[in-house]
């Protein structure tokens, strides 16, 4: 049942479009963190608008029964760091400040529709061991930009608890490229019974 609307078509274009246009909103969302980044720093910074934007083309692709297994990689790992990062991040500003403005609620629904949009995709990606590595340079590289460049998302209440979101966030990326290695690299080299 899942699998068939996973594999449907027009499933696939609905979730292509909400994809798209949410991924222009996330860029449109950093609006005003990218005009104080350095331009070296620019690809870095609006982390949960590019892990989209990797899913994106990976639908896109996958309508069309082609694939590049770098992006679905790419995809898998920061689809579900993001995701995960978003929701934990919009609790911890729900905690510190006592509430969150409507649009917090909306970030926790849509980051962890990303998470998990990510993961159900798994069997279908065509991802070695290879693309698995570069993915995980790129999110532990990104990491490093983030929090060591100190050019991570800017949630001002949070401020104080940099140096422990930074640690978390490093493990997050550890747990989910393992996850991407679990359920692409290490299921295809499963032996059958």
């Amino acid at each position: 049942m899942i699998k068939a609307i996973l594999l449907d078509r027009r499933f696939l274009i609905v979730l292509f479009l909400i994809n798209l246009f949410g991924t222009i909103y996330g860029y449109y969302w950093y609006r005003a963190q990218l005009r104080l980044t350095p331009d070296i720093f620019l690809i870095f910074v609006p982390d949960s608008p590019t892990a989209s934007l990797f899913f994106t083309i990976f639908l896109l692709l996958f309508i069309f029964k082609k694939h590049f297994p770098l992006i679905e990689a790419l995809a898998i790992i920061t689809l579900f760091k993001y995701g995960l990062w978003a929701v934990v991040m919009n609790l911890l500003t729900l905690w510190v400040n006592g509430g969150l403005p409507p649009e917090g609620y909306m970030l926790m629904a849509s980051h962890a529709g990303m998470a998990i949009q990510g993961l159900l995709y798994a069997p279908y990606y065509k991802i070695r061991l290879i693309h698995i590595v570069i993915a995980a340079v790129w999110t532990l590289h990104n990491d490093v930009i983030d929090y060591v460049f100190e050019m991570m998302p800017m949630y001002s209440s949070l401020t104080i608890y940099m140096n422990e979101i930074g640690y978390f966030t490093f493990w997050l990326s550890i747990l989910s490229i393992y996850i991407a290695y679990k359920l692409t690299i290490r299921v295809k080299n499963k032996p059958s019974h």
